[in-house]
């Protein structure tokens, strides 16, 4: 990972309204980035003015780490939580249509 694909997620990420969220494989296909893990790895690294709490599992769980305090900051824009998920389908950012 090289600081031009760091800057390109955290510029990504920044687009995400409130009340939306993206997936961890989303994001990385959008900045052109070969794996998932990529992301949770700048995530931890370089996340602390990023809204990291819209980065979910694509099965809606939030950061196994991170549970408590992300579905939090999840519910105080407007998403709905149910059984420690969110609704995917509903609130899902879509690259492809935003780009």
């Amino acid at each position: 990972m090289n600081d031009e694909q760091v800057e390109r997620v955290r510029e990504l990420l920044a687009a995400v309204p409130p009340g939306r969220v993206t997936t961890y494989g989303d994001l990385a296909a959008a900045a052109g980035l070969n794996s998932p893990r990529i992301i949770g790895r700048i995530l931890a690294e370089d996340s602390a003015d990023l809204a990291w709490h819209r980065v979910v599992h694509a099965d809606g769980k939030p950061a196994p780490h991170k549970v408590d305090e992300q579905l939090q900051r999840l519910r105080a824009e407007g998403i709905q939580i149910r059984n420690e998920r969110v609704d995917i389908d509903v609130t899902r950012w879509r690259w492809d249509d935003a780009m």
